[in-house]
């Protein structure tokens, strides 16, 4: 995966994800946590397609919390793999070869085909292995047919970095004398 010069996570692209400079849409509209995340680990792309790395990021979250869409789309997968849970929504409008999100470990509350909103509730944290986040964490994954990218290129800035600024009122300072 390559990121565009000076463009924001938003903009990151994968060489075999769909075709060459295709962009990750920030389609996004929170967190699958709900609020804002401890990242315990960020994505580290493996060298070559057998190679170690990780194809994900792990979010700090307690088991036994909500998992929700980060986006509208449908339900592509919602069973069991390798012992865990795991949820796999493809977001609307992504492409052809549409995106694909992973949310493990996920005790599932949705079936495979149904329609989900963003923020809907797609399963509940399962604790994860000893050797996983022996603390508790969502492994939050992206994939565009073959190609392993970064989850968190779908997020907006605003929410990478906290949210916008907002404006205050300023208490206790008088107002300027009106102007005739």
């Amino acid at each position: 995966m390559t990121a565009l010069p000076g463009a924001p996570p938003a903009m990151v692209t994968a060489a075999d994800g769909g075709g060459p400079g295709v962009p990750v849409p920030a389609v996004a509209r929170l967190w699958p946590t709900g609020a804002r995340p401890v990242v315990v680990r960020g994505w580290e792309p493996p060298a070559t397609p057998y190679g170690p790395g990780h194809r994900g990021v792990d979010l700090a979250a307690v088991p036994g919390s909500p998992v929700r869409a980060v986006a509208p789309g449908r339900v592509a997968f919602a069973g069991r793999v390798a012992g865990r849970g795991v949820v796999s929504v493809e977001p609307a409008g992504t492409g052809d070869p549409p995106l694909r999100t992973t949310y493990e470990p996920v005790r599932a509350s949705v079936r495979e085909g149904a329609e989900v909103t963003a923020g809907e509730i797609v399963g509940t944290l399962e604790p994860a292995t000893a050797s996983h986040c022996p603390d508790g964490c969502l492994h939050w994954g992206l994939r565009r047919a073959g190609a392993y990218l970064d989850p968190l290129a779908l997020l907006p800035p605003w929410l990478l970095t906290g949210g916008p600024s907002r404006l205050l009122p300023v208490l206790g300072v008088p107002l300027p004398p009106r102007q005739p």
